[in-house]
């Protein structure tokens, strides 16, 4: 199955070509941009596909970052998944970031994937041998700290230095485009991806200025 993988999520813009028959990356195509994935995203697409050698029909699954992660960033990855899925007539799925950083870190112990989320908030959740032990949610700082000292586990994603008191400067999450891929060729193709957002809008309606409807 021939797999086309986006990431928007964070600071990187990435797409790759992947051949789950074969479990290789046929052609990829990452840049570290911060902001405007939208303008850029495109473009990555077209080089993976080329560097691949093959034109964009020949994709036969489309598998995309949900998050948590950028909010602008990850609604321009939804939606041109969704857009390249129906256009093509092919099933598109959601992978979610934490997922990406707890299959990047090798081993079978228990590690918690932490994401800072800013505001003294982190983005985690749990896995063992790759496998989610629990829920993604948002918490405080001291929880999240005391999820990895009752699980023993170790920490890794950029709040890692949060919780575990490095002086280290917290540097951003990256997820690895071949392993975005990996993880969407196994993925179940259930209905459309739609972004994980753990935290809500800023935004909220004001109380007591409703508009008279005439």
């Amino acid at each position: 199955m021939i797999v086309l993988a986006i990431d928007t999520a964070g600071v990187d813009c990435s797409a790759a070509v992947y051949d789950s028959d074969k479990a290789a990356v046929l052609g990829a195509a990452t840049e570290t941009i911060g902001r405007g994935h939208a303008e850029k995203l495109m473009e990555k697409i077209d080089t993976a596909l080329s560097e691949a050698g093959l034109p964009l029909e020949a994709v036969e699954r489309v598998a995309v970052t949900v998050g948590p992660g950028s909010f602008t960033g990850i609604r321009v990855g939804v939606a041109a998944a969704r857009g390249l899925a129906l256009a093509l007539g092919i099933p598109a799925v959601g992978v979610s970031t934490l997922a990406v950083l707890a299959a990047a870190k090798t081993g079978d112990a228990p590690v918690v994937v932490a994401i800072d989320a800013k505001r003294g908030e982190v983005y985690l959740q749990p896995f063992e041998e790759m496998r989610a032990i629990g829920q993604a949610v948002i918490g405080s700082i001291e929880d999240a700290r005391d999820l990895v000292g009752k699980l023993g586990a170790r920490v890794t994603g950029s709040a890692a230095p949060l919780l575990t008191g490095d002086d280290a400067e917290a540097q951003p999450d990256h997820f690895p485009i071949a392993i975005v891929a990996e993880l969407g060729a196994a993925g179940d193709p259930v209905g459309k991806p739609k972004p994980l957002y753990l935290r809500g809008p800023d935004a909220k309606p004001q109380a007591g200025f409703a508009i008279a409807r005439v």
